[in-house]
């Protein structure tokens, strides 16, 4: 039986790291997906390999396609094609009212939040649409209140509408596309938790799916 295997875009801390290590004692081979701190990236792949799965550490801006397509290469290389993708790379840009924001920080949050999830939803597609399976889990937000990043909030309701569409899209190809919607005090583990189920065998009829971990908030 092959093994599965997933990569986490920004793994090395947080809910990506919770996920990374939660997904490897269910069985998966990890690909930790960063930005830039290197250290820490490796203690959550040495975290990994603890449980007897394997893990690699790539590092890329998933706002990117060469870096998209270096990680998901470098993925299919070392640990074989990728069965998984968990979209987690995030960023809140500076906090502040939108008639106050600068155009290249409302730039950046919807590059990462929005195209990079984009970018490697399409390359995961790729791979997985060939063969014939695959999951891609996104993290989304249950911010929603007036006091909120504006600009934030909606590129998380724009992931919101991409996990819809591409589950009805990728349905025929036999590929699952679910999100989690986080929501503050939740702890990494537990959002970690709901994301390794929608990638498990037990959610195999869930797709297209924004699943709160709010608190019920």
């Amino acid at each position: 039986m092959k093994r599965l295997v997933t990569v986490v875009t920004g793994g090395s801390r947080g809910i990506g790291a919770a996920t990374c290590r939660r997904l490897a004692e269910d069985g998966h081979d990890v690909v930790v997906g960063h930005l830039g701190d290197a250290r820490a990236a490796e203690d959550v792949a040495e975290a990994v390999r603890r449980t007897g799965a394997r893990s690699v550490c790539v590092q890329g801006d998933t706002s990117v396609e060469a870096d998209v397509e270096r990680l998901f290469t470098a993925a299919e290389r070392q640990l074989g094609p990728v069965t998984g993708l968990v979209n987690n790379t995030g960023v809140t840009g500076p906090f502040g009212r939108l008639a106050d924001a600068d155009p290249a920080d409302l730039q950046r949050v919807v590059e990462v939040n929005l195209l990079g999830t984009l970018l490697c939803s399409r390359r995961a597609a790729r791979v997985m649409a060939a063969r014939g399976n695959g999951v891609i889990v996104n993290v989304s937000s249950s911010t929603d209140t007036p006091e909120d990043q504006v600009h934030y909030a909606a590129t998380k309701a724009a992931v919101d509408a991409l996990t819809l569409g591409l589950a009805k899209e990728l349905a025929p190809d036999g590929i699952r596309v679910n999100a989690v919607a986080p929501e503050r005090p939740a702890r990494p583990e537990e959002v970690a938790a709901a994301i390794a189920w929608l990638m498990s065998p037990e959610a195999s009829y869930a797709t297209g799916t924004v699943l709160r971990v709010s608190g019920g908030r």
